[in-house]
């Protein structure tokens, strides 16, 4: 079956998650899905065991997506960032260029889910050129992130006609893909795809696991071509409540993430997005997780833990603190607990 096909045959009805879980709240997926579309591939349904499954909690509506009275709809100020429409500018040197507005999943903690999936976010020839004509017109700008949406949801064709849009913008260094297909719909990634996206070097991709269970034949095929076409690859994981906020599930999706040649880049603090509230943990919940992983796996495994700030401040990155005192000598723990020092000076 063609991922197309797979992606018409996706679940968006309460009444289709019904027939197979019939102790799922059919009444509640309708009301949050009115408000937060619901799109589930048979592939990533495939995936799920049952209703604690966190892989569930990542696709399928709960209530607490509208009980959550604390966030806010743009909580990292996008909109107000955007000089041309769908188009945001944060970074001195780096824009973030949103193509698509479908994805193969609407994940239930997702940043932009005010819009993604529905009629609030139009993207269409007019808004690509917009997009394409600021680019040019800010030689600043060095770093194309195309997301959206996904931009893998695109055709090939269409896909290519904007990555030849952005690459012939001369300032422009390096174009990055975010997109969860490899993850969510991982036959998407075709020969034909990789072969085209192998011209528009150097292109970088992130895509974003969340849990081991992720990690399937089918993933790791998927990201093989991908690296396989000369593409790097990275990870970003969004620390989810009831989903990963562990040390052992992590250092288990680290570590599987390097065996399907993937780099793990960033382990995200979730974002205080209005209806993702129930998703988020405490800080200490990740700096505890990273305080695990630093000196235990490998330091190709261990990824920046970073909260993006509210308002458009950016991403923070955050560390577990070592320091004990600093002066002549730095004095500090070791991973082991040890205290160690360096002599501070020259």
């Amino acid at each position: 079956m063609s991922w197309q096909s797979l992606l018409a045959d996706s679940l968006t009805s309460a009444a289709e998650i019904s027939r197979r879980f019939p102790a799922a709240d059919s009444g509640v997926i309708e009301e949050v899905s009115r408000q937060y579309p619901m799109r589930i591939n048979p592939y990533y349904w495939g995936l799920i065991k049952d209703i604690a499954d966190p892989l569930w909690r990542q696709a399928v509506p709960s209530s607490l997506e509208l009980k959550d009275m604390v966030c806010e709809a743009d909580p990292l100020a996008e909109e107000k960032l955007s000089p041309a429409v769908n188009l945001v500018h944060k970074y001195p040197d780096r824009v973030l260029f949103l193509v698509s507005s479908q994805c193969a999943m609407y994940c239930r903690f997702c940043t932009r889910k005010r819009k993604v999936g529905t009629a609030a976010m139009v993207i269409d020839d007019a808004t690509i050129a917009l997009g394409l004509d600021y680019i040019r017109r800010t030689p600043a700008i060095r770093d194309v992130l195309i997301s959206g949406g996904d931009p893998l949801l695109l055709s090939d064709e269409r896909l290519e006609w904007i990555l030849a849009g952005v690459r012939a913008i001369p300032h422009v260094d390096i174009i990055r893909i975010g997109t969860r297909v490899p993850c969510v719909l991982p036959m998407r990634v075709s020969h034909r795809l990789c072969v085209m996206l192998k011209r528009y070097h150097p292109l970088y991709i992130n895509t974003h696991f969340n849990h081991p269970a992720e990690l399937t034949t089918e993933a790791a095929s998927a990201c093989g071509r991908l690296a396989d076409a000369g593409i790097p690859l990275g990870c970003q994981t969004v620390l989810l409540r009831g989903v990963n906020d562990n040390s052992e599930v992590i250092k288990a999706l680290l570590r599987g993430l390097l065996r399907i040649r993937v780099r793990p880049y960033y382990l995200f603090q979730g974002d205080m997005t209005r209806g993702t509230d129930h998703f988020r943990t405490r800080i200490d919940t990740g700096l505890t997780i990273m305080k695990s992983l630093i000196g235990h796996i490998s330091g190709m495994a261990i990824p920046h833990f970073a909260v993006d700030a509210p308002g458009g401040g950016g991403k923070i990155p955050l560390l577990p603190d070592y320091v004990i005192s600093r002066g002549e000598k730095l004095v500090f723990n070791n991973y082991c607990g040890e205290i160690c020092s360096y002599p501070d000076g020259y």
